[in-house]
């Protein structure tokens, strides 16, 4: 099977030297520096191109080639970030009901889509199982709990591994969906490389989700914007790209359709991820003969992630020691430092990493005190909420005002205030804590 269709097209499309009285302006001439033999590929739907939202074509070949891969009934591309396939998934599941169960540790574009969308969340709290500072996991008892209380509830959507690589039971709380008959949709926005391992056996889709976003350029090497939407329910397949191109836009990039299946191909030809979990499983035993604590529980096996505060230094301080070591990590928080490793990081970069480590500076453990959100009083839908006249003001000023968007003290935690909410006295002087000065609310 012809394994890159979208690339071998456009390819076959350029060499044939046609006039292009067609977008886009450019003409495949390069204007951009060190861009000399990318503008080319950057195409438009063309005859022989095929077309991302109506694919009957090379793109529609690449797709089922992709879901031949991850094993799924269906899988289409999107050029257009995890967002795009987020909010695809929300639209197909509220259908029937406005009402979602979610996990609270929800990425920002899941919920500016309930605002678009209407849907009405059922918050449930992640069990802060993963070890101090995290969020940690989606309990099954608790989405069981969920459901009983609202049957006219429409998917359970939860983020699954977050983003310090912690990995929820999707396959005990697939089973208590399939229960209720109600479908499962996965944020696996940083886990498109997890097919790759162990037969994919921590892949969400494997575990019996109904659907799952994947954020390809996360993992695996596909420039920024390349996405994947799962599914493997026959009911959400007829209706998949409408919902798509009901958000995306019209003019989606070639180039990063041809990354897509550029990425996929390369991830399916060898056993790189097994000799990249090796390199991993070394910076960890280091980690931990050093004092580092790491999550607990089913965890991704190729992201790191150091609780830094353990051994006497905030997260924050931690990511300046390894930047002034030639390391960058993913992002840091007042406990922890995350590092997002792929098989296309070099030797020399683990012995760098590893070095640093063994290197670190230890003192006594620091007494962070982390905050463990609780449900807030909410007043208004979150769609109300964000579209209401807003106005910003100081955060030591908002207590007892209702938020217009989500507060939290850092993009991968559980949001202290959600659109909608009152914003308590105790959200006041945490999120100031954290560094929080202002926030939206309704005017």
């Amino acid at each position: 099977m012809n394994s890159q269709p979208i690339f071998n097209a456009v390819d076959k499309h350029i060499k044939q030297n046609i006039a292009p009285f067609h977008m886009p302006g450019h003409k495949g001439v390069n204007i951009l520096p060190g861009w000399e033999k990318a503008m080319p590929y950057d195409i438009t739907e063309l005859p022989d191109t095929d077309s991302l939202y109506e694919a009957n074509g090379v793109i529609e070949l690449s797709q089922q080639i992709a879901s031949h891969i991850y094993k799924t009934k269906r899988t289409l591309y999107s050029a257009g970030g995890c967002t795009l396939c987020i909010q695809a998934m929300l639209r197909l599941v509220s259908q029937n009901s406005n009402k979602i169960i979610m996990g609270r540790n929800i990425h920002r574009s899941a919920i500016n889509a309930l605002a678009l969308l209407g849907i009405d969340p059922i918050w449930i709290m992640p069990s802060f199982d993963a070890g101090y500072g995290l969020p940690g996991r989606i309990n099954a008892v608790d989405i069981k709990k969920a459901l009983a209380d609202n049957p006219d509830a429409s998917a359970v959507y939860i983020t699954s591994p977050d983003y310090y690589g912690c990995i929820s039971p999707i396959n005990e709380i697939s089973k208590i969906c399939k229960q209720y008959n109600i479908p499962l949709i996965i944020d696996n926005a940083h886990g498109a490389h997890l097919i790759f391992i162990d037969n994919g056996k921590l892949h969400p889709i494997q575990n019996g989700a109904d659907m799952s976003a994947d954020s390809v350029h996360k993992t695996l090497p596909a420039l920024t914007g390349s996405a994947l939407l799962h599914i493997n329910n026959d009911k959400y397949i007829d209706n998949a790209q409408s919902a798509m191109a009901l958000f995306g836009s019209t003019s989606p990039s070639y180039l990063i359709m041809q990354s897509l299946e550029s990425a996929i191909n390369w991830a399916n030809q060898s056993d790189r991820f097994t000799k990249l979990i090796a390199l991993v499983d070394d910076i960890k035993q280091t980690a931990i003969n050093k004092g580092f604590l790491l999550p607990k529980g089913l965890n991704d096996p190729t992201r790191i992630t150091l609780d830094c505060a353990a051994i006497g230094m905030s997260g924050y301080k931690a990511a300046e020691y390894f930047r002034n070591n030639k390391i960058e990590p993913e992002m840091s928080t007042q406990q922890h430092v995350v590092f997002i490793p792929t098989p296309l990081n070099t030797a020399e970069h683990f012995i760098r990493l590893k070095a640093a480590i063994e290197n670190f500076p230890v003192s006594a453990s620091l007494k962070n005190e982390v905050y463990i959100p609780i449900l807030p009083q909410k007043i208004l839908s979150p769609r109300h909420a964000i579209l209401s006249q807003c106005q910003r003001i100081d955060t030591i000023s908002s207590q007892g005002r209702i938020a217009a968007e989500s507060a939290c003290p850092c993009p991968p935690g559980v949001p202290i205030v959600m659109p909608g909410e009152i914003i308590t006295h105790e959200a006041v002087q945490t999120l100031i804590g954290y560094g929080v000065l202002s926030i939206l609310v309704v005017k």
